[in-house]
């Protein structure tokens, strides 16, 4: 871990078994003003150990998904489940990959290709920092759809179902345009509503159904069926 930083740098931990991809990541991130690598670690294990036993305090985890010793999913489900914890991107080589669903379901904040260009990575790091998530990307859907279509066609997980019972009708329709990909923008246009009520609505279904963000609602809109099923 490096010294202390400034409050405007996003401090960013590189998690990936290969070293030269890491030093990839380190100096496209090092060269930003406001980024910077706070550590390194080449698989989950030592990732989990880094923020919860080393002290290593990063806003940021770039985490791959497919790793010896401990995998980026049970990692992500490890980091992303304290309280304060880094937002977590999936980084992976496949844009249908069951690691990366899972680790989004395990809380992972952002799903984003290795090949994607190097101005959508620092754009991803800056946008969950701000508390947003990456959702709209098509890659992204699309990965929510293949493993909704290919899931046994049964109820929904009571568990889930009842995280849907306070909510009201419009409250519904917003979940359902979330989980499609819609920004907050593109659903005020739907319903010809300031963008403001919109986020509102998108405040309330977050409490009403403990998501911590945009994207465990739209896992949460595919899980009980209101979309891709």
């Amino acid at each position: 871990m490096t010294g202390a930083m400034t409050g405007s740098t996003i401090r960013v931990l590189l998690v990936d078994d290969q070293e030269l991809v890491r030093a990839g990541f380190r100096m496209l991130i090092d060269s930003q003003p406001d980024l910077s690598v706070v550590g390194e670690a080449g698989d989950g294990q030592e990732a989990v150990a880094a923020i919860t036993q080393d002290g290593t305090e990063a806003d940021v985890v770039l985490m791959d998904v497919r790793m010896p010793r401990m995998d980026g999913v049970e990692a992500t489900g490890l980091i992303a489940g304290r309280e304060g914890a880094p937002r977590v991107i999936v980084l992976t080589t496949f844009d249908l990959d069951e690691y990366a669903f899972a680790a989004i379901r395990a809380g992972a904040a952002a799903f984003l290709l290795k090949d994607a260009r190097p101005e959508d990575l620092l754009t991803a790091i800056r946008t969950v920092h701000a508390g947003d998530s990456v959702v709209a990307p098509s890659t992204t859907r699309r990965l929510l759809e293949h493993f909704a279509a290919s899931a046994p066609s049964t109820a929904a997980p009571a568990a889930a179902e009842q995280r849907l019972a306070g909510l009201t009708e419009r409250e519904r329709e917003v979940l359902t345009l979330v989980g499609r990909g819609l920004s907050n923008t593109e659903i005020a246009e739907t319903f010809v509503v300031a963008e403001a009520t919109v986020k509102t609505h998108v405040g309330r279904l977050l409490a009403k159904t403990g998501s911590r963000d945009r994207v465990q609602l739209v896992v949460l809109a595919y899980e009980t069926g209101l979309v891709g099923r």
